[in-house]
């Protein structure tokens, strides 16, 4: 896979594949610029190069068109301010108009390019509609990971009409990380797996089996392994159909000789609100009429010493509901754990997603080795998958 150092951009048209899928608040302002961030690199080289950038992009998911909420006007000044310059906007991404903005570009300059989505024809992967894109650059530069994981017209098809195309300064980046995970983790070996539910992580986690030393468990699909077992789970949240799959993984990591860890005990609280009544319980007997919504102090002591002898560590997903800041202490407590091992040699990755955010909200995403842009599409390349947007670019 090409990449951008190699390449001279001067008096170059680059169009971007960027991922400035960012969130909003109801002010339409961003409330988290890792992504951002992260596409500044690669941005910045193509205009010191001479060169001009051109950056599409998808945010969040509209139906049926365009949406006031959904356009990349909202971004259009924290661009203008973080380049130091004004960053000239396209009302569509693809047309007339998109093409004449396009076609005057001067070297130096950023034009933005409204939501990708707004055309359906995106996320369809339509051939005639990745071409028209193709128009407005002379050359193509896919750094979004986040998306690589989808056969989009903008981040796989799009590639076969450029002679040259390569890989922006994310994308490398993230793909050498996940590899130093896959590849050549240091032993002990512990992943961390949070969230709600099990069948989103099954084939990681079976993927995981065979690579890690120990396997933490957290969040809402702890649950579900604690019914398996024969625990009362009280209201906690809990897949009914995968109680088997739950016996299954834990006799698997058994025959492995893998730790599998479940947190012992939770915080529990009698409704889904960040002031209802709440107590400590253990999560094999939590009483009927609550719910478990994070780990609890004995679950925090144990993961944290896990994490703290190991020396690689993967981590996606919350301990429990840390959006309430009632239920966030677990995952902040994980966190710090995770920096404190990196702080003593090992390497972390945070795989994107709400971790990532976490990890970003506690100021800690400069503590720990790497934080992925991209969730979904780094569990797929660690699953062993190929992603479209990478293969494309090959």
């Amino acid at each position: 896979m090409k990449n951008v150092d190699n390449y001279n951009f001067k008096n170059k048209k680059a169009l971007i594949r960027v991922d400035f899928n960012v969130p909003l608040n109801d002010k339409f302002e961003i409330t988290d610029l890792t992504r951002i961030k992260a596409a500044e690199a690669t941005i910045r080289k193509i205009l010191d190069d001479g060169g001009s950038a051109i950056l599409m992009s998808h945010l969040g998911r509209p139906k049926g068109g365009p949406e006031h909420k959904f356009s990349l006007t909202h971004l259009q000044k924290e661009l203008s301010n973080r380049f130091k310059t004004e960053v000239l906007f396209a009302s569509d991404c693809v047309g007339s108009e998109a093409e004449q903005k396009a076609s005057d570009l001067k070297p130096g300059q950023i034009l933005l390019l409204e939501n990708l989505r707004f055309h359906a024809e995106e996320t369809k992967g339509d051939e005639n509609f990745a071409k028209n894109l193709s128009k407005l650059g002379d050359v193509y530069v896919n750094d979004a990971f986040g998306t690589a994981h989808r056969a989009h017209a903008s981040t796989s098809i799009i590639a076969q009409f450029f002679e040259d195309k390569m890989a922006g300064y994310v994308m490398e980046a993230e793909i050498k990380n996940a590899d130093m995970v896959i590849r050549d983790a240091k032993k002990p070996f512990t992943a961390i797996m949070g969230g709600a539910k099990i069948s989103d992580k099954i084939l990681i986690i079976e993927k995981l089996l065979d690579r890690v030393d120990n396997l933490l468990i957290g969040g809402g699909m702890c649950y579900t392994f604690f019914k398996a077992m024969g625990g009362n789970i009280g209201n906690s949240l809990v897949e009914e159909d995968k109680l088997d799959l739950a016996k299954d993984l834990i006799q698997k990591a058994k025959a492995k000789g893998v730790n599998l860890e479940l947190p012992m005990d939770s915080l529990i609280a009698d409704t889904f609100d960040n002031e209802a009544k709440t107590q400590i319980s253990n999560n094999i007997s939590i009483p009927d009429g609550f719910m478990g919504l994070d780990i609890g102090p004995q679950a925090i002591e144990v993961f944290s010493k896990v994490i703290g002898d190991s020396k690689t560590i993967l981590w996606n997903g919350p301990m429990g509901v840390f959006e309430m800041s009632n239920f966030a202490k677990g995952t902040e407590r994980i966190a710090q754990a995770v920096v404190t091992a990196t702080q003593k040699g090992a390497f972390s990755l945070i795989g994107g997603g709400d971790s990532a955010a976490a990890v970003n909200k506690l100021g800690f995403g400069d503590k720990v080795s790497y934080v992925s842009t991209g969730g979904g599409a780094l569990l797929e390349y660690m699953e062993g998958r190929e992603l479209p947007g990478v293969v494309a670019l090959q």
